[in-house]
């Protein structure tokens, strides 16, 4: 049976490269797309599909109004995508999502990650009551390993049972998010599912994240900044073995159930960056300075930092039979690959605003 999914955050990171695996692997399915283009929403990034009859962009913010005016009967944005598309999907990545950003400004991850994902579980509520509440209906919110807080260096990796402890403003803000979706199946019994994965990395992600920022600073001739002793350490996923795993929750996952998505790639900070300057040197050997490990600069640690994350990824595999199949070599030369043959992509975002960012942050 075809389906029609409502994606937030579509034109972000994780979401872009959901929207080209859905539409790729069930093409008689209809994607519309909610982007608010805040900084890190990016409509080249569906550039390839927004001509397919199928696919459907709609500029708007999941805060449109309180879930609750819903009730009311007032049409929202929301409301109106959900009853003139009639979606029976939703696939929701719309999320301040950058804990250095969160550090400098709080408020924004409160109004989009815990508003923003209430407004939505409302409209979607009563949308599902309205057409008699389907059994294949599906809210699938996708959130992260950091809701778990942080790990010592032996402790077992995470798992879906494993206590909340959030330690940064996003992770709090996502942390709150995943209860709403938690209590709005055991309150409403509405069909949620709720994933939580590890570090992703890959294609479109923008170039504040750890990986991007030292292909592009390396490329640029610049500082690749790690913080404190760099031995932080973080598991890795490639984006493409995220949206394969988000495919079979969407299919085969239970509603009210949670699934942590892993990579099975842990690594510590400055070993990534080591094995991103090997690449970047073999890859593009007339770098400004090469070799770019030259390039590495500790600097001041982030506040609050957690120093390891590990997901422990065994529910999704016995009982859903995913396991991710890109290794973090492979996934990293894939990733370099397509930032060199990408400038046109990412030099238009490196702005005078995120300059300041930059500067704010790594000072």
């Amino acid at each position: 049976m075809s389906r029609r999914l409502l994606v937030t955050g579509g034109a972000g990171f994780i979401g872009s490269n959901f929207v080209h695996h859905w539409l790729k692997v069930y093409p008689n399915d209809r994607v519309v797309v909610l982007d608010a283009l805040t900084y890190a929403g990016n409509l080249r990034n569906l550039q390839s599909v927004e001509e397919q009859e199928n696919f459907r962009f709609v500029e708007g913010n999941i805060c449109d109004k309180p879930g609750t005016a819903c009730a009311k009967g007032e049409r929202t944005l929301i409301t109106e995508l959900l009853q003139v598309e009639n979606i029976d999907t939703i696939v929701h990545f719309a999320a301040e999502s950058h804990v250095d950003r969160s550090i400098l400004g709080p408020g924004a991850f409160v109004e989009t990650n815990v508003v923003g994902t209430f407004t939505l579980l409302d409209a979607f509520r009563l949308h599902w009551e309205g057409k008699g509440q389907p059994m294949d209906y599906r809210f699938l919110h996708v959130s992260t390993d950091e809701v778990y807080g942080s790990l010592s260096p032996t402790d077992p990796a995470f798992t879906e049972t494993t206590p909340y402890a959030p330690n940064s403003p996003y992770s709090a803000s996502k942390a709150g998010s995943d209860h709403l979706v938690r209590a709005y199946h055991h309150t409403y019994k509405l069909p949620t599912i709720i994933t939580n994965c590890s570090n992703n990395y890959g294609p479109y992600q923008f170039p504040e994240k750890l990986i991007p920022l030292m292909c592009i600073n390396a490329l640029m001739g610049k500082p690749l900044p790690v913080y404190g002793d760099g031995k932080n350490v973080r598991d890795w996923l490639y984006v493409g073995d995220h949206c394969q795993a988000l495919d079979v929750v969407i299919h085969s996952g239970k509603p009210g159930e949670t699934y942590n998505i892993g990579g099975n790639n842990e690594v510590e900070n400055i070993n990534l960056v080591q094995m991103l300057c090997q690449f970047m040197n073999e890859l593009a050997p007339k770098l400004p300075v090469h070799p770019s490990e030259q390039l590495i600069t500790f600097v001041k640690d982030r506040l609050g930092h957690d120093r390891r994350y590990a997901i422990d990824a065994t529910k999704i595999k016995t009982q859903l039979g995913w396991t991710p199949s890109v290794t973090i070599a492979e996934g990293l030369r894939l990733t370099v690959e397509w930032y060199l043959t990408h400038r046109d992509w990412w030099e238009p975002l490196l702005s005078e605003e995120y300059q300041a960012y930059y500067r704010k942050v790594y000072a």
